[in-house]
């Protein structure tokens, strides 16, 4: 609880996926890819109840034996590979049936995120008096230096380039949602049905803390860093 107001953490874990097979629940520098989540959440001071959310008995099972309760199993149509994220969010608070001020998303990708982050962008939320909050990380590939290739193979800026710029240091800093925290109040998250909008506040994170896991090489190399195999990514 935060300033008065009951929070739910929710983890969303889905069986199936095409990038990495079983990814929520392969063997991450010595445990299971969600347990990295659960351990980090489980240390909240302002989570109320953690709760996972998913269609498959493995993962329910793996997040049961690392402390994380499973109020019910998600429908297996709430689990497609095109279904969209915010769905099983909508879902389990539908199917808890209780209160909660706030809602706090962890996706299981985010090994990295610390409890820092997690609090503080619960604190972030509620204290800004904002509806939602969600964490990012700057970007140091800018999109100034981004190009699309036409049908004849040659280069056009993504951004328009009205002015010549050489150093980075002379462009605006710019940042990415990195898929690690995400905070909305629960009524206002219903209503709109995301936690991005207009009146979304950024909650930054370092970078070092905010890899997401897309893919084998991301595995190998949260593994390495998590491993002290490299010092900054």
């Amino acid at each position: 609880m935060y300033n008065g107001n009951k929070i739910l953490g929710l983890i969303p874990a889905r069986g199936g996926s095409k990038g990495i097979p079983r990814k929520n629940i392969l063997p991450l520098a010595g445990k299971p890819l969600i347990a990295w989540t659960i351990e980090e959440a489980k240390k909240s001071k302002y989570i109320d109840r953690l709760i996972l959310s998913s269609e498959d008995e493995e993962i329910i099972r793996i997040a049961k034996k690392w402390g994380c309760e499973v109020p019910f199993i998600r429908p297996a149509e709430l689990a497609e590979d095109d279904t969209p994220g915010i769905e099983p969010v909508l879902h389990a608070i539908k199917a808890l049936g209780e209160k909660y001020d706030y809602i706090v998303l962890l996706q299981p990708t985010s090994p990295l995120r610390l409890v820092i982050d997690i609090d503080g962008c619960i604190e972030a939320c509620i204290s800004s008096n904002v509806p939602s909050c969600v964490s990012v990380t700057e970007v140091y590939e800018h999109p100034y230096w981004i190009y699309t290739i036409t049908e004849g193979g040659f280069l056009t800026p993504l951004i328009p380039q009205n002015e010549k710029i050489n150093r980075r240091q002379d462009l605006p800093k710019v940042y990415i949602l990195n898929g690690a925290v995400y905070v909305a109040e629960t009524d206002w998250l219903i209503q709109n049905r995301s936690f991005l909008t207009e009146s979304t506040k950024a909650f930054v994170m370092p970078r070092d803390r905010s890899l997401d896991i897309d893919n084998d090489i991301d595995f190998k190399l949260c593994e390495m860093f998590i491993n002290n195999e490299i010092r900054h990514l």
